[in-house]
């Protein structure tokens, strides 16, 4: 009788253990943008999303996948994270899906915008972003977020979307932060990333629209604070980009950090392989850590 007690005393705590690590750990979860309405406009492509390769292509369906925090570290913060792909496919693994796991193990939830390809009408995107931002906090309370600590990451041409939420957001989705990843910021000729521009706005863009997207060009007051990583040596986005858009930032008085690894290239995402993959997390984590509180 005594073995069997200590069995079942065994197989309860092995349970119990199981019972706390799968609820501290939360299912992730996925949540469609335009369920209840359709969105404002239409991206006309009209072949199925395919996967492949880490990276998925053709998304007419925009979707969020939610990461929530650890429950025994959740600090209420949040962070919607924009994969790259020269807005033509999406980077959904290690610049989405690595990153939303990583946070919710610090004690943010991570949520991977799966937006729609833009397939050069301009303002799909960014409607997906700004429509990510309000069903976040109109979720606020069953996702245990503050609706004040809603933040927005990017990696490329979707650090050109991210950056396009900092500063052309309307009322209900600024952002109360940015992180931007090797991000593509400015369409001058000089600087552009010539892939993502052709994939937003077509293949003869007015100078009217480079001007409007080179987001260097819309910081203002109100753009939220921002940190900003790149490679010295990245060849396809000049860093010029970042330090335009920095530069911006501190010249309207808008807390920012930005800093620039000697090696590295173009798209080294959440890869363990970066040399700085351990130092770029700590220096993401400390800034966050650091950020004021939101009146």
């Amino acid at each position: 009788m005594k073995k069997l007690n200590v069995r079942c005393t065994g197989l309860l705590l092995f349970l119990s253990c199981l019972s706390m690590t799968v609820f501290a750990q939360q299912t992730p979860f996925e949540v469609l943008l335009w369920e209840s309405t359709p969105p404002p406009v239409s991206n006309e492509l009209t072949e199925p999303e395919r996967s492949e390769n880490g990276f998925v292509t053709q998304v007419s369906v925009p979707q969020m996948i939610v990461y929530p925090a650890q429950a025994d570290k959740n600090t209420g913060m949040a962070v919607l994270i924009a994969p790259g792909g020269a807005y033509g496919a999406l980077a959904i693994g290690y610049e989405g899906a690595d990153f939303a796991r990583w946070f919710a193990e610090n004690g943010i939830t991570g949520i991977v915008l799966k937006y729609r390809m833009p397939n050069a009408h301009r303002t799909v995107p960014l409607d997906d972003a700004q429509q990510a931002m309000r069903l976040i906090r109109s979720h606020a309370d069953a996702w245990k977020i503050d609706p004040k600590r809603v933040g927005v990451m990017g990696f490329s041409a979707g650090g050109h979307l991210a950056s396009t939420l900092l500063t052309h957001f309307e009322e209900g989705a600024r952002p109360d932060f940015g992180v931007l990843c090797y991000p593509v910021i400015s369409f001058d000729k000089r600087w552009e990333h010539t892939g993502t521009t052709k994939n937003l706005l077509g293949d003869n863009p007015s100078e009217e629209m480079r001007e409007y997207y080179s987001n260097e060009k819309q910081v203002s007051a109100q753009t939220p604070p921002t940190l900003i990583f790149y490679s010295d040596d990245d060849k396809s986005v000049p860093s010029v980009n970042g330090a335009m858009f920095y530069e911006a930032l501190k010249a309207h008085g808008v807390p920012a950090a930005m800093y620039v690894f000697p090696s590295g290239g173009h798209g080294w995402g959440f890869r363990d392989t970066f040399k700085y993959h351990e130092t770029m997390k700590q220096l993401m984590l400390d800034w966050l850590s650091l950020l004021p509180a939101q009146p």
